[in-house]
């Protein structure tokens, strides 16, 4: 599980539990890890200030790294286990570069701004590493979201479609009215219906493999 810029904090470990307790072995990644071990942050104005100077700290190397690092625990621990990844805010984000790694099975990338026009540390958008993702992979967003205008989401989800025209593998969905962080309970834009229907979709694609 990859977090937002507000690092690895209380929802993000309610979510990591979430999944255990439906079965799932879970590991939240620190992805700030290098300039702030321990980042846990609310969601004040203050924190958000913090939390995106981190973000604008990381590389994707880095983030490729510590996801590969993480997947080689993984699959130590739980020789068996399909990867799953799947990111929020910043770390959606970083779950769609990490689709391109091996031994990915699959990907959320649940509102990760940024994916059609930049890569974190420079470089060529992320979403020009589409053809390097063979895992499944699907991308969520909410069309009230001022992160992800309809520009953005139209050119992913374009991408997608011309990638894998029958939306098998890849996919990317949009819920009406839902804001930026629409999954986490602990912010003002958490959307209860569009939450829930976020899970169902997370918890039937894990349940595939």
């Amino acid at each position: 599980m990859l977090p937002e810029v507000f690092g690895v904090n209380a929802w993000v470990r309610s979510v990591a539990d979430r999944l255990a307790a439906h079965g799932y072995p879970a590991l939240a990644v620190p992805l700030f890890a290098r300039t702030a071990p321990e980042l846990e942050l609310a969601y004040e104005p203050s924190d958000l200030a913090q939390g995106r100077r981190h973000k604008d700290a990381t590389t994707s190397d880095q983030i490729l790294a510590d996801v590969a690092a993480a997947i080689a625990w993984i699959q130590d621990q739980h020789p068996q286990a399909a990867v799953h990844l799947v990111g929020f805010c910043f770390g959606g984000h970083a779950a769609f570069l990490a689709a391109s790694l091996p031994g990915v099975a699959a990907a959320f990338d649940f509102y990760g701004a940024g994916v059609s026009r930049m890569r974190p540390g420079g470089g060529e958008p992320s979403l020009t590493l589409l053809p390097q993702i063979q895992a499944r992979l699907t991308c969520v967003f909410g069309t009230a979201d001022p992160l992800i205008p309809a520009e953005d989401r139209e050119t992913i989800d374009m991408a997608l479609r011309k990638a894998d025209p029958a939306g098998e593998r890849l996919r990317c969905l949009s819920y009406d009215g839902a804001d930026h962080g629409f999954m986490c309970e602990a912010r003002s834009s958490f959307d209860p219906q569009a939450s829930a229907q976020g899970w169902r979709l997370l918890l039937d694609d894990v349940s595939l493999l």
